[in-house]
């Protein structure tokens, strides 16, 4: 057995070489569900592009044979346009998969066959998921699938990914998976050029054919590749014949190419498809335009954050108020009866207990309030309404040099900070990139702390929630004006935003969502609250918390008008901003906090201190020096600007509330 098959072998014992699957397609065609549906495994899936930021790969057992799963960014063709799509390509070209699986979304094929023809030109095993064929259905337009398949040479299978429809016949269909029928020819003087190139390519290269047609394209990442793979010498000796070819043709290169790519494409879709004569109307369509429109956007997002506000106020309050009678209550009597006051009692339930500040904040306060505001945010992803938010927001995010492709980074930040962070690394001006991760690591409160500071604003009325979020929403727009202003202008990408089908969303899917994010959530976030409220509770058996109160309190009381006791939600920030939001919950419903601090409060930890892998995410886009030096920044700017809010506060509605 030679190195390659040893290191496709698994370690268990066996001797069958473990097989490598490529799940690749355009984006939100349903390559992270097709994953999920073959493994077993979980992967974040989502109603919108860039849900798949970076490569997933997991081992299992498919029909008794042992297979490596490689779940993909999206990817438009082999003719790169951004560093995710390089990252799929380079895999495919490095690592030589011996399966293809291609995603298809139905309601997308002509732009997706543009994908299988450069799939087909390499000659790997290939077979089609044609996923969403109901939705096309009821538009109107019949895919045939069969007929799709004899034309491609490549076995086709109809799905509903989202219900695990076809998954059985998906994992049938890997043993019949085959090379594609591939003919196209592109003119005598085109064809005997990439035979030519083929022909200088060293004779181990795979995927010889694709490699000429990409470099007569002149791809702008394939030199570097072929530069790290073969050195530069050899690479000037090819680039120089690519040349000479290229000039001898008389024409532009890439339209040849594409032109007869276009034709093959329309007619592989018009022999595969029916369509009747009269498009039925669609629901869908029309509620996506009402979503973007500058007028009617603003309701319908009025409308999501108010009904959010809402179930997060009652449900979760309702939630919240059975758990503590359920299983707070009676732990913290039970270990008071056994455990009289002392030590041992304030370290499991004292103010900075582990059970009390720990494990039950996550469990009895916030994990409620997460099920709820998760649940709608899953809905909300599923529909289809994220990237439409995004096209309704374009206008204000050009004022502050967010265009194009920074848009949905910041969008997105709304779900998870680290990984909106990540996604801005396709953005090729350093200007529009510094901008999207600095604002996404200010000012904008992640998913989960959201929906806590929902539920705090819902103890004290929805004026507060306008407030502080307007509050927010000013800074935020403030802080990338000044920003905009400061960096040197440089070219900025146009604004493209590819709009997904406004889809029912199946409940079972969200309902997976959410356990598996309330899953990770506990499962990261148990620990770090008990060994905060650990770390709390020596640094106040020591006196140093006491000390540290006094150091902070001109800042703390004087400027920004708040409790010494908020020194305790600022260290919980560093660990956790949910565990800070947890106990900033507990501070209101105890009556400590007025109305004016808990809007300060909810302001200050939205913007203190990025959780630590935001900051990781920060240095390893923009570099360590200029992603340590925005943290530190941000947690100035947090006082500064906080405090300003609260004597604003002070002295507009103060006499009102206090």
């Amino acid at each position: 057995m030679d190195k390659k098959q040893k290191a496709k072998t698994e370690n268990s014992g066996s001797s069958r070489p473990v097989k490598k699957i490529a799940i690749v397609g355009l984006p939100n065609t349903g390559k992270s569900q097709v994953f999920n549906n073959l493994t077993g495994e979980y992967a974040l899936v989502a109603n919108y592009p860039l849900t798949t930021v970076e490569m997933k790969r997991t081992r299992c057992r498919i029909g008794g044979e042992p297979y490596e799963v490689i779940d993909t960014p999206g990817l438009h063709c082999l003719y790169i346009h951004s560093e995710e799509e390089l990252i799929v390509r380079d895999m495919i070209f490095k690592e030589a998969p011996d399966i293809i699986i291609q995603c298809i979304d139905a309601n997308q094929l002509k732009q997706s066959l543009t994908l299988t023809a450069d799939l087909l030109e390499l000659g790997i095993p290939m077979v089609i998921s044609l996923n969403s064929i109901d939705e096309t259905a009821r538009r109107g337009v019949w895919i045939d699938s069969g007929g799709l398949s004899r034309l491609l040479g490549v076995p086709v299978v109809e799905s509903r990914a989202v219900d695990s429809v076809g998954t059985r016949e998906l994992k049938d269909s890997l043993s019949r998976a085959r090379k594609g029928k591939w003919c196209l020819r592109y003119g005598e003087v085109i064809d005997d050029g990439i035979s030519a190139i083929e022909s200088e390519l060293p004779e181990e290269m795979s995927f010889k054919r694709k490699v000429a047609v990409l470099l007569l394209l002149a791809d702008p990442f394939l030199v570097d590749y072929l530069r790290e793979k073969y050195g530069r010498e050899q690479v000037a000796l090819l680039k120089e014949k690519v040349n000479k070819i290229r000039r001898g043709f008389r024409g532009n290169f890439g339209r040849a190419i594409n032109k007869k790519r276009s034709q093959w494409v329309t007619e592989i879709a018009e022999n595969s498809t029916k369509k009747q004569k009269i498009e039925p109307g669609e629901f869908s369509r029309a509620f996506g335009r009402l979503s973007r429109h500058p007028i009617f956007g603003l309701p319908i997002l009025a409308i999501f954050l108010v009904t959010t506000y809402l179930l997060v106020t009652y449900v979760a309050g309702f939630l919240d108020a059975r758990l503590s009678v359920l299983l707070l209550d009676p732990t913290v009597k039970y270990i008071t009866r056994i455990l009289p006051s002392g030590f041992w009692n304030e370290l499991l339930v004292g103010d900075y207990g582990i059970l009390t500040l720990g494990l039950f904040n996550a469990i009895v306060t916030i994990l409620p309030i997460l099920s709820v505001f998760f649940l709608m945010f899953g809905f909300l992803e599923d529909i289809g309404y994220i990237p439409n938010l995004c096209v309704l927001t374009k206008r204000v995010f050009s004022r502050i040099g967010l265009t194009g492709k920074s848009v949905m980074p910041l969008v997105l930040g709304f779900g998870c900070k680290t990984m909106a962070t990540l996604t801005t690394r396709g953005l090729r001006s350093r200007k529009e990139k510094f901008i999207a991760v600095y604002l996404i690591a200010f000012a904008l409160p992640c998913s989960a702390q959201m929906g806590i500071d929902m539920a705090i604003f819902g103890r004290i009325g929805i004026k507060a929630f306008i407030i502080g979020y307007g509050a927010l929403v000013i800074i935020e727009l403030c802080a990338g004006l000044a920003l905009n202003k400061i960096i040197k202008e440089e070219e900025r990408s146009d604004f493209i935003q590819e709009l997904p089908a406004i889809r029912i969303p199946s409940p079972k899917a969200i309902a997976t969502k959410t356990y598996y994010r309330l899953y990770w959530f506990l499962k990261e976030a148990i620990p770090i609250f008990i060994i905060a409220a650990a770390v709390l509770f020596l640094l106040d058996k020591t006196g140093v918390l006491d000390l540290t109160k006094t150091l902070m309190s001109p800042i703390v009381e004087g400027w920004l008008g708040l409790p010494r006791k908020i020194v305790d939600v600022l260290i919980l920030a560093i660990a956790r901003h949910e565990a800070a939001a947890g106990l900033t919950l507990k501070m209101v419903d105890s009556g400590e906090l007025n109305y004016i601090q808990c809007i300060v409060t909810v302001v200050i930890t939205t913007m203190f201190v990025p959780c630590f892998a935001n900051v990781v995410a920060m240095c390893k886009q923009m570099g360590i020096k200029t992603g340590l030096a925005m943290a530190f920044a941000i947690n100035i700017s947090a006082f500064i600007l906080a405090g300003i809010l609260n004597w604003i506060l002070v002295f507009t509605i103060g006499r009102q509330v206090l």
